[in-house]
């Protein structure tokens, strides 16, 4: 089952629903501000994702730039980096797709087609 990672009040989030929607692909959603990720879950995905941790850090949120994690990041290990993620899910970038042996992070039209259509 494909799980979908949103903030509903989000404009790429909303597109990106839009698009699953548009091509039928069936998802369980999941609010991440009501439902943030844990540690152990980010590290999953993380490790599925073969993306860079830096990736999964929404550097657009105001709480990013308010806890001024640009220059923090650098000299955080792999270990505080999920930490600081799974501490509030408005700081991981989103929408995530979870689904089998991939996660998808951010809306990417070409990418979501490749792997869901």
């Amino acid at each position: 089952m494909t799980e979908f990672i949103c903030y509903p009040k989000c404009t790429t989030c909303q597109k990106a629903k839009k698009w699953l929607e548009e091509r039928g692909i069936s998802y369980t959603e999941r609010n991440i501000k009501e439902s943030n990720p844990a540690t152990d879950e980010l590290k999953s995905w993380f490790d599925k994702s073969g993306l860079p941790l830096r990736r999964f850090f929404n550097t657009s949120g105001l709480l990013y730039r308010s806890l001024k994690i640009k220059d923090r990041l650098p000299s955080l290990s792999e270990d505080e980096q999920l930490s600081l993620l799974s501490s509030d899910g408005m700081l991981v970038k989103r929408p995530i797709v979870v689904s089998g042996d991939y996660v998808l992070v951010g809306f990417k039209e070409s990418e979501w087609a490749e792997k869901l259509a």
